[in-house]
């Protein structure tokens, strides 16, 4: 499997003057999803928890209903990339009729290639119930994610996606080139260990813009903490979908713009 970073060498210009040596870059690998021998979408990717990838996407882009429907599941390296090559059942397969997306997606984009309007912007999951959190344990989430991105302490360079559970801790963090890749890879991570995202909180390192709801919803994330500012339509979405979502998420605090109800006071916290 290609290793997920590669040193180049470089010439940094600064107030000492011109110097040289080498640095760490992510790789970004074209990922191919088939499904029963046809091929769903192709997006650049780190190639890291590329079976969690596989899983995730599956289900945040509503292919198969849960991790069961996944029949097989194969990584197999190609001349010009990788292929994540699964197999359904017939059932679950007639999915794909409803959800064909052909994808040729840059790092960035998430909604690369849809073919209606409607379609961007589909109807969102509902997401009911979930935890009550303190200000105090949403802080904490956002500090546990730092310290275990390896991949970007070496690169600084991809995005992270976690889970944070008050009993538990960081409970899983992926990283990719692509937020809605990290956010993919999280939600494959999570089904396959059987953990419900409604029980805790979701970080992530990027913006949130309408398609990030809409895959964490997808996930039944009830909680969702982003370090950066959200999009207008994200709020909207998050707003239908049941989704607190809490943005500007820094070391002295954060705004909440949804749902606020589950963010009480400390003793009132963690009741499900």
């Amino acid at each position: 499997m290609e290793r997920p970073v590669t040193k180049v060498r470089r010439h940094v210009y600064g107030e000492a003057g011109i110097t040289s040596g080498e640095r760490s870059i992510p790789e970004e690998t074209a990922v191919a999803l088939s499904y029963n021998a046809g091929t769903a979408a192709v997006m650049m990717a780190t190639p890291t928890d590329l079976e969690d990838f596989a899983v995730g996407f599956s289900l945040t882009e509503g292919i198969v209903a849960s991790v069961d429907a996944i029949r097989t599941l194969a990584v197999i390296p190609q001349t010009d990339g990788i292929e994540l090559r699964m197999w359904l059942d017939d059932a679950d397969a007639g999915r794909l009729s409803e959800r064909r997306r052909m994808m040729a997606g840059p790092t960035g984009c998430g909604l690369c290639g849809l073919d209606s309007l409607k379609e961007a912007v589909r109807p969102v999951a509902h997401v009911t119930g979930g935890i009550s959190v303190s200000p105090r344990q949403i802080m904490q989430a956002v500090a546990s994610v730092a310290p275990a991105q390896v991949l970007n302490h070496e690169t600084r360079a991809v995005h992270a996606a976690a889970f944070w559970h008050p009993d538990k801790g960081l409970v899983a963090l992926r990283e990719d080139v692509g937020r809605h890749n990290a956010l993919d890879k999280l939600c494959g991570a999570l089904a396959r260990q059987g953990a419900n995202a409604s029980g805790g909180i979701v970080v992530l390192t990027s913006r949130v813009s309408i398609e990030m709801v809409q895959k964490a919803a997808a996930m039944g994330a009830a909680i969702v903490v982003a370090v950066s500012a959200p999009t207008a339509h994200a709020v909207r979405t998050a707003d239908a979908a049941g989704i607190t979502l809490v943005g500007v998420a820094r070391a002295d605090g954060f705004e909440v713009f949804t749902h606020g109800d589950r963010v009480v006071p400390e003793a009132a916290a963690h009741v499900a």
